[in-house]
């Protein structure tokens, strides 16, 4: 069986607008602007942060530039052209989107957001080619269904390791999970067990890991 690597963009602040703050007025007149119904919309930190200040953890959701970002790097890179990656986002809410390996995102991030607005709405998306599919999961849960072999999670106070030796030690297992954290700052909200790993002496943004962990695995697995 071909080794691949399977990448969790965790506890990714993606999410439709929350009921508690539907009437918010940024979020009523962002709504009207875009002529849908506020129950519709992905929460978006750029325009609704005045609303976002009512929510538990508000400093840190309405970020899905950050899935965005890291779908179009991980989707785009050899190790994917060459079938040797699977990836995978899990939300803040307990959801799980699949991502088809030939799935070609939108550049541009309104047309993501409208993408990730019917894949919500309707659970796949496109409904006949189900790209991407739309699941309650947790991500426990969604690890037990992979059944990796190993479990990593970047982590800025994890084992200090360099990329080089990361991907050598990636390479050495046949199905192995990578976990990276789909939220601006702060910690985990989901409890998984996996050996924490840390690939700078600084915190990373999640698009730069991800970069880091395919092109290290890339490097071992496709001569």
């Amino acid at each position: 069986m071909k080794k691949r690597l399977h990448l969790i963009i965790a506890d990714s602040e993606l999410e439709l607008v929350p009921e508690s703050i539907i009437d918010h007025p940024a979020i009523v007149n962002y709504a009207k602007r875009r002529k849908k119904k506020p129950e519709k919309i992905i929460l978006d930190s750029t325009y609704h942060h005045a609303a976002l200040r009512q929510l538990e953890d508000g400093e840190r959701r309405g970020r899905p530039d950050i899935v965005h970002i890291c779908l179009l790097n991980a989707l785009e890179s050899i190790l994917n052209k060459e079938d040797r990656l699977r990836v995978y986002v899990h939300t803040r809410n307990d959801e799980v989107i699949y991502v088809d390996p030939s799935t070609r995102l939108p550049r541009n991030y309104n047309r993501f957001i409208g993408l990730m607005e019917s894949l919500f709405e309707k659970k796949a998306v496109p409904e006949d080619l189900q790209l991407l599919k739309l699941e309650k999961k947790t991500l426990v849960e969604l690890i037990n269904e992979i059944s990796p072999d190993a479990v990593f999670i970047m982590h800025e106070n994890g084992e200090f390791m360099i990329s080089k030796h990361f991907g050598k030690l990636l390479a050495s297992f046949r199905k192995p999970v990578v976990i990276i954290g789909g939220f601006p700052h702060g910690d985990f909200r989901s409890k998984v067990d996996g050996v924490k790993i840390s690939l700078y002496r600084e915190p990373l943004m999640a698009w730069t890991i991800v970069n880091e962990v395919i092109v290290s695995y890339e490097w071992e697995v496709i001569k």
